[in-house]
């Protein structure tokens, strides 16, 4: 049985909190950038977007080894006056027993009003730190910027939305990255200037890590996401399900969180409230009922289409289109024909 559901709308409470703090100074923004072995992480481009819209001056902050080419990018965006570089191995990884020191020192060194990083894995890991060091409140995982002073948050998985102002004289933000679109690296000629580098020492050594890699798409922007949950069954299942119909779409590949605790997927494509939110042009889930937590994750997406066995699943709530029916038989179906069209 096809149908097409109206999406519902959650409902949502405003609430208005004020951090107490001291008058802020000119305003001037510095954007954190992310970057690995020397590639710049075009996701978190995002934070000169934000950045550009509080006003005044704009400045990026990379550190690393090997970073000149990934300076030279963000240096092509346009309203961006000057990139900040470290080269040093030691912030290669970003640990933030070392990194957050380093931030604080170019903070500090250039009267920074705002600084604007991802609320991403780096972003949650050293922004708390940099804000305790400066003795701010840190505002984390911001959707809107009202003016330089407030923000808006959402909170309780997405069902209120919290209005937050702040006159800390250094405010610390990270941003929902599917709030605030990429900026592009094309006209821009922002200067390029070395920042200072304190040279603190850690308590900390990196040892090693193992990543999971992929030739598709990345899960955070990708414009297509295909997500599978427990009605999966079993990591087999899953990859024989899955996989062909993202790689016939050209689509990531997400997971609910049920499906990543049964170990059907690797935690790296987690969506949901304790997992990444996206927001691609369709959303399409796979044996997921929709459990509140999940929905916090994808609910934003353009088109959100559902495959379910369940008719009264509170995933169909939210979808726009919705096909009830055997996902077993219904996916490898719809996988051939999209391979067809």
């Amino acid at each position: 049985m096809l149908f097409a559901a109206r999406r519902a709308l959650l409902g949502r409470a405003s609430l208005s909190i004020n951090c107490r703090g001291r008058p802020g100074h000119f305003l001037s923004t510095l954007a954190i950038l992310e970057q690995r072995d020397g590639q710049l992480n075009a996701g978190s481009l995002s934070a000169f977007t934000a950045a550009k819209k509080l006003g005044g001056t704009v400045h990026g902050f990379i550190a690393g080894s090997s970073i000149a080419a990934a300076a030279a990018q963000a240096a092509k965006v346009e309203g961006v006056e000057q990139i900040v570089t470290v080269e040093n191995d030691a912030y290669e990884k970003g640990l933030p027993e070392s990194y957050a020191p380093l931030l604080v020192e170019n903070i500090k060194k250039g009267n920074y009003t705002h600084v604007v990083g991802g609320h991403t894995a780096f972003g949650k890991n050293v922004l708390p730190r940099v804000a305790a060091l400066l003795d701010s409140q840190q505002i984390s995982d911001i959707t809107g910027i009202q003016d330089e002073k407030t923000f808006v948050r959402p909170i309780y998985a997405g069902n209120a939305i919290a209005t937050v102002e702040s006159s800390d004289a250094v405010k610390v933000i990270t941003i929902r990255g599917t709030a605030f679109a990429p900026a592009t690296a094309e006209a821009g000629s922002a200067s390029i200037v070395p920042g200072a580098d304190p040279k603190a020492g850690s308590t900390t050594e990196w040892l090693s890590e193992d990543l999971a890699k992929s030739d598709r798409p990345d899960l955070a922007t990708a414009s297509k996401v295909v997500s599978g949950g427990r009605g999966l069954k079993s990591k087999e299942e899953f990859d024989k399900v899955m996989l062909p119909l993202a790689d016939a779409l050209g689509a990531a590949v997400g997971a609910s969180r049920a499906a990543v605790d049964s170990g059907y997927a690797d935690n790296s494509l987690q969506v949901g409230q304790t997992g990444k939110v996206v927001a691609p042009q369709l959303y399409m889930a796979v044996g997921i009922s929709g459990a509140i937590q999940h929905l916090a994750g994808m609910k934003d997406s353009k088109v959100i289409a559902a495959i379910n066995k369940d008719a009264d699943a509170p995933i169909f709530q939210v979808a726009d289109v919705g096909l009830v029916g055997d996902l077993f038989e219904k996916v490898p179906e719809l996988t051939e024909k999209v391979k067809s069209s």
